[in-house]
């Protein structure tokens, strides 16, 4: 398993496969892992793929490393949306399951996904690749203000912004990365999970928003609520999930798609061959009263998982801010979050004393909740009260005196 994050997938399956589980870790990533959760995932052997060494050479060492475990890995998962395109390369060369070179762009390169989803008939916001202001405004002139901008492999919003008018683009790099450009749809957003084994879409659980991401991350409530009840979208999302999975040649795997219906009309946002990020996946096992890690565990692991629900409810993840960067001064507890109502699970991870690091990024956080109700706005009313209930205190790393002459 791909593990360049901390994720509460990737600690489950630390837990629940002590004797099966190999970490495939890169070193360039080696800051992004804590301290702390080396030390928890210890006991696991970790492949560490050294920063700049040609990939070949790195999964024959990888191939003769292996061969020295009790049990070589024969099944392969990578929950990372940044690394999709050198983990499944690594996993070719390495004689693991793994997407394909077309398979790789089509869930990950923005544009040829969409493309993609043209050719199997699904609508689509109108779109562009463009390198200029100049090829920018041209897109406006037919399609109108405002426009979204995003490079064609980001994640998380990161350098993604919403387009007002032709001002917007003048302080904005088009040469730093691959941009496209696309259509702004009303409409509402939402977001669809799915387990899919031997190319079949097993479930499909709808999310929605109550803020959009590029909302998110200019400074609104960051959350999504799984719909288990009947306020869900009157889209038939398995037979979507399913063109798009027999399309792409998709054998297994957990899916996280965002779509839009506008006025009745459901058009394919994007799509992603990996778990779903921030705490959505954990949001379906509350909604839904089953364990979904270990059903997305089987998925990978070539087993057919029972998808035994207890339950049918609204749960949801609220990320808790992180204002700024510097040291924590003071932070809400999770005990203290936890006696609020509808809190069933809550993670502080900025501690008193921590040095923390906001990013504009809709991940962007210093903890989570999750929260359950018997509606999406009774969820989403919870929320805010938890949000009035949290305080974090950040103190901004002072700049040294310049030293005078």
């Amino acid at each position: 398993m791909v593990d360049d994050r901390a994720s509460s997938f990737t600690r489950y399956a630390a837990r629940a496969l002590p004797q099966e589980l190999v970490l495939l870790r890169f070193a360039e990533a080696r800051g992004d892992l804590r301290e702390d959760y080396l030390s928890e995932t210890a006991h696991l052997p970790a492949f560490w793929v050294r920063e700049g060494a040609p990939l070949a050479e790195e999964a024959r060492r990888y191939r003769e490393w292996a061969a020295e475990l009790p049990t070589p890995p024969t099944r392969f998962c990578n929950p990372s949306e940044p690394r999709q395109h050198v983990a499944q390369r690594f996993a070719a060369l390495a004689g693991l399951p793994h997407l394909g070179e077309h398979q790789v762009a089509w869930v990950r390169d923005k544009a040829a996904m969409k493309r993609r989803f043209r050719e199997l008939g699904l609508r689509t916001a109108a779109f562009d690749r463009v390198r200029s202001a100049a090829e920018v405004e041209r897109f406006a002139a037919e399609h109108g203000w405002p426009l979204v901008l995003k490079p064609v492999d980001s994640f998380a919003c990161v350098d993604t912004h919403l387009l007002r008018g032709r001002d917007a683009v003048r302080d904005i790099d088009l040469a730093a990365r691959d941009f496209m450009v696309e259509q702004y749809l009303g409409g509402t957003e939402w977001e669809v999970c799915a387990l899919i084994h031997d190319g079949e879409v097993l479930s499909a659980w709808p999310s929605a928003m109550p803020h959009r991401p590029l909302a998110i991350v200019d400074g609104a409530m960051n959350a999504n609520i799984s719909v288990a009840t009947d306020e869900g979208p009157a889209v038939d999302l398995p037979d979507l999930l399913q063109r798009i999975v027999t399309g792409m040649g998709i054998d297994h795997g957990y899916a996280h798609m965002e779509f839009f219906v506008v006025d009745g009309q459901v058009y394919a946002g994007e799509i992603g061959i990996r778990l779903a990020g921030c705490e959505i996946p954990a949001n379906h096992g509350h909604a839904y009263g089953f364990d979904v890690f270990a059903a997305t565990l089987d998925v990978y692991l070539g087993r057919r998982p029972r998808l035994d629900y207890r339950e049918r409810r609204c749960a949801g993840d609220l990320l808790l801010p992180l204002p700024g960067s510097g040291t924590v001064r003071r932070v809400t507890s999770a005990d203290e979050l936890l006696r609020l109502p509808g809190v069933v699970d809550a993670v502080v991870r900025a501690g008193v004393g921590d040095s923390v690091t906001a990013r504009r990024a809709s991940h962007n956080a210093s903890g989570h909740v999750h929260v359950v109700g018997e509606s999406i706005g009774q969820v989403e009313q919870r929320m805010r009260a938890v949000l009035d209930a949290f305080t974090i205190e950040v103190a901004p790393v002072r700049e040294p005196d310049p030293v005078s002459g």
